[in-house]
């Protein structure tokens, strides 16, 4: 097979959590660029037409899905959403989350309950519910989940606001990466993850004020991640050209976990 039909996605559907602004939208970007039809998640609906229209802008067919991937129950409707309107789920991108800078002693449980709900409970439901709709019973499918670098490496900067809940959950993705991946390889299902370093998205923006060109400073390429570096890994992760390649989790950072 050519290198081009290996990283061809036409005909091919995706699901992206979280779709409709920052890394989720411009991994929808690389996906649809491909040939992928996407179907995006997210609180907002005006955030997620403005999404589907810039991806129609590119050529690409793209659904919006208003859905609160915090609340477990509302996960399978949205699923099953995405399948009425694009047919089995191919690729799925579990990118919804959320963080909450405070020290542990202060940290609000209901804090520590909303990131794991949204970082980690919905990446199960999701998947479990893709999983069974369409990815096991065809015995074939992608899973990109997104993690953190400080999933990795448990933060220790003490520069920046501690964010332990946002840390253990990420950690969590790693590992639940590495055991999915083990329990549907039978299924000849792919589960890998991307850790991104320091993105300027809405999610880190306190963070890029507090810091400012520091977060840059950190990484040896001395700058932060932009609007294109997420799109080739993760079409690699969605693509054929990953058919030998599972549990795995790639740090995109700039260089920073290779100090």
């Amino acid at each position: 097979m050519s290198l081009k039909a290996l990283f061809d996605l036409s005909g091919r559907s995706a699901l992206v959590t979280g779709g409709s602004r920052g890394l989720g939208l411009q991994m929808a970007e690389a996906l649809g660029e491909l040939g992928a039809k996407v179907a995006l998640t997210a609180r907002k609906r005006d955030e997620l037409d403005e999404a589907v229209a810039h991806l129609a802008s590119m050529g690409v067919k793209a659904v919006p899905i208003v859905c609160d991937m915090s609340q477990p129950h509302a996960i399978a409707p949205a699923v099953e959403q995405a399948i009425a309107a694009l047919g089995p789920i191919d690729i799925l991108v579990n990118n919804a989350g959320t963080t909450w800078g405070a020290a542990t002693i202060d940290h609000p449980l209901e804090a520590w309950q909303k990131v794991i709900n949204l970082n980690l409970t919905a990446m199960f439901v999701t998947s479990q519910e893709v999983g069974k709709r369409c990815m096991v019973p065809r015995r074939q499918g992608k899973v990109i989940n997104i993690a953190s670098i400080l999933g990795l490496i448990g933060g220790g900067d003490t520069s920046r606001p501690a964010t332990i809940a946002y840390n253990t959950s990420k950690g969590g993705v790693v590992n639940f990466t590495r055991s999915l991946a083990a329990e549907w390889a039978q299924y000849n299902i792919n589960v890998n993850a991307i850790a991104p370093g320091f993105f300027p998205t809405k999610m880190t923006k306190g963070l890029m004020e507090i810091m400012g060109d520091e977060v840059a400073n950190k990484a040896p390429l001395k700058r932060v991640g932009g609007p294109e570096d997420l799109k080739g890994i993760a079409a690699l992760f969605a693509t054929d050209a990953c058919a030998f390649i599972t549990g795995q989790i790639v740090a995109v950072d700039g260089g920073v976990t290779a100090i």
